[in-house]
């Protein structure tokens, strides 16, 4: 067992970086994923982690020098944030398409505007089709770890795609918890060494992101949602093997007290926790309340969520971003889609709450059930198009 240390979540995670024994770090300070990189610039310049900094002029310049080192054979790490992640969208997608096994972290906070510094989901599901691997992260712990997961992931040769690992900015990125670090033993033993499936060199000629003609452009987009869906059986494996050696397992679905639970909230992020708490309070009321906790966003697990809502009457699904104009939230819009023609599918009541920070307490949540169970009582149809702005002042 690692030491086990009381520190900021932003520090743990460079610090896992490090571990990790990444070759180049490429990023641009934006507010609230700066603490990371600025850790990082320190270890690099400290001599403790033999590795390239390349402090670039913007978060599109980070991803392009991403690309190329990791197209070089170069393990390759960057982390941004909201506005610095609508910058880097064009190259995002990119390193998807090439199949290039960067990690990321995605502090994730508000797009513009109006201007907010604060947590919420709209910059991750802005990218949510971007090809890549996508993971949340609830807490300190599971940041930490998951950087070491992501690495495992990306750069298993059956895999071969970045990954992109989502934590609430200032819920966790500023926070100090107790966080167990990896033993060095334990991170060889479970992160081989980087060996690229394709390599950029002049001794082996080879063309990434060529030109794609319309008569072989849909084969290639095919080819890589095939890949993406393809990944899962390693992801499962890789939280496999992490609990062989660290004693810490995780998976793509997790539940809470779904024991005969006619109810559940579904969440992600550090809401998750939260919910937990008004879960206990709820059962101590005699409510058949559980929870489920979405950790994969991407490849979604179908069967994962399909199998943890059997017997359950009522989904309340929390979103914390909008699809505008549409039916109400991409989380809640996407549960219903993969739930669609299920026999006994239960009832969604899609949430829309926490937006720039706004503070969602457990009793919120216990709120949230009263009213869910308002419209059953009312036998209420809910539909796709019907939500709930939980929280806003009329």
């Amino acid at each position: 067992m690692g030491k086990r240390v009381g520190i900021e979540n932003s520090i743990a995670a460079a610090d896992a970086v490090r571990m990790a024994n990444v070759d180049l770090v490429a990023a641009y300070p934006i507010t609230p994923q700066t603490h990371i990189v600025e850790h990082l610039a320190e270890l690099v310049a400290d001599g403790e982690l033999d590795a390239e900094f390349v402090p670039v002029e913007s978060e599109h310049s980070a991803m392009s020098v991403c690309c190329g080192s990791s197209a070089m054979g170069a393990r390759t790490f960057t982390c941004t944030s909201s506005q610095g992640l609508a910058l880097m969208n064009e190259i995002v997608f990119i390193a998807a398409s090439l199949r290039l096994p960067i990690v990321m972290i995605l502090a994730n906070r508000s797009l513009s505007g109006p201007l907010s510094i604060w947590n919420d989901h709209t910059d991750v599901m802005s990218v949510r089709d971007c090809g890549w691997i996508q993971v949340f992260a609830d807490n300190g712990q599971e940041l930490f770890d998951h950087v070491l997961f992501a690495y495992r992931v990306a750069e298993d040769p059956k895999v071969s795609l970045p990954v992109m690992i989502n934590i609430d900015g200032f819920i966790v990125t500023h926070v100090i918890e107790a966080v167990e670090y990896w033993e060095e033993e334990q991170v060889r033993k479970y992160l081989p060494e980087f060996k690229p499936v394709n390599r950029l060199h002049p001794d082996k000629p080879i063309t990434m992101g060529a030109f794609g003609m319309p008569g072989i452009f849909s084969e290639a987009k095919k080819s890589q949602d095939q890949a993406l869906l393809d990944s899962k059986p390693h992801i499962v494996k890789a939280w496999d093997e992490m609990a062989k050696v660290v004693g810490r397992g995780y998976s793509s679905v997790e539940t809470y007290k779904m024991e005969g639970a006619e109810t559940a909230f579904l969440t992600m992020g550090s809401f998750s926790e939260t919910a937990s708490i008004a879960i206990d309070r709820l059962r101590e009321q005699g409510k058949p309340v559980g929870q489920i906790k979405l950790r994969l966003w991407r490849p979604f697990p179908f069967d994962e969520i399909r199998e943890a809502v059997k017997g359950v009457k009522s989904l309340i699904v929390i979103d914390r971003a909008i699809s505008y104009g549409g039916p109400g939230g991409p989380v809640s819009s996407e549960i219903r889609s993969a739930l669609y023609g299920e026999k006994n599918m239960p009832s969604v009541a899609g949430f829309l709450c926490g937006f720039a920070g706004r503070d969602v307490t457990a009793d919120d949540f216990v709120k949230m059930h009263g009213k869910t169970e308002d419209l059953v009582k009312a036998a209420k149809p809910v539909r796709q198009e019907d939500y709930i702005f939980y929280g806003v002042r009329e």
